[in-house]
């Protein structure tokens, strides 16, 4: 196991390490801050790969969050999207059979990707919940948005915080139903990632090896994050996701 880290660069190492980090953080305390490893590991790893080895950690992550927040959730709301979130998964594999998933084409969709939900994260924060588009009716648009977004970069986060919000669930609650829906997608995913060729032998070696870090992360997560400025800090998260995601887009 511990030989296929040995053959990683410097950089690619030190970013494995920091994605695995922020990913716990990311599952227990900040949903937004999931597309900043995307761009990280994007730009660090071999595309197939990346989406390969961030699925792994995230799984395993949300382990963790499920085990503190298992409580929490609110299946009413899960049930109606749990469907349309499976034909997601069906829509985005069939545009990844359109897309080469190595090289700088699945790079630059990706960098799309992750700047329009950005756009979206953005917006969400300055709508009132009552202004969301949300019932029944819409669980199918956000299902299906978020099922194709993750299956295609891993990158649903800024989706299910809009349709949560819409939602006006406790923070609590909030929580919940995030660790629960990305435990569930996530682990259906992962056959299907092998099946395409993303998750490898290789990728699972390198996400049991970085499951410590992303254990320190969901501690970190719910420790010490509640003592910052949560505002500060996503707003470090949005500027560096950003520059990163251009950097994909026209790179």
């Amino acid at each position: 196991m511990f030989d296929f880290i040995c053959n990683l660069e410097i950089y690619q190492l030190v970013t494995l390490c920091i994605a695995a980090v922020l990913i716990g953080i990311n599952k227990t305390a900040i949903p937004g801050l999931g597309v900043l490893p995307v761009v990280m590991l994007t730009m660090a790893f071999e595309t197939k790969m990346s989406t390969g080895v961030q699925l792994g950690m995230l799984a395993l992550a949300d382990v963790i969050a499920v085990a503190y927040y298992r409580r929490n959730a609110d299946w009413k709301f899960l049930l109606r999207l749990f469907p349309w979130a499976l034909v997601g998964l069906a829509v985005g594999s069939v545009i990844l059979r359109f897309i080469p998933t190595d090289g700088s084409v699945m790079k630059r969709v990706i960098g799309g990707i992750v700047l329009a939900l950005m756009v979206l994260g953005f917006v969400r924060k300055r709508l009132a919940p009552e202004k969301i588009p949300a019932g029944t009716g819409w669980a199918a648009f956000y299902g299906i948005l978020m099922g194709s977004t993750t299956q295609l970069a891993n990158a649903a986060g800024p989706i299910s915080s809009l349709y949560l919000q819409a939602m006006k669930l406790p923070k609590e609650k909030y929580m919940g139903c995030c660790a629960w829906y990305f435990l569930i997608l996530n682990w259906i995913k992962l056959p299907i990632f092998a099946w395409e060729g993303r998750v490898t032998m290789e990728s699972v070696k390198l996400d049991l090896c970085m499951i410590p870090l992303i254990i320190l992360g969901g501690v970190l997560g719910i420790v010490l994050l509640k003592k910052m400025s949560q505002q500060l800090f996503e707003n470090i998260v949005l500027v560096l996701v950003v520059v990163a995601a251009i950097r994909l887009l026209w790179g």
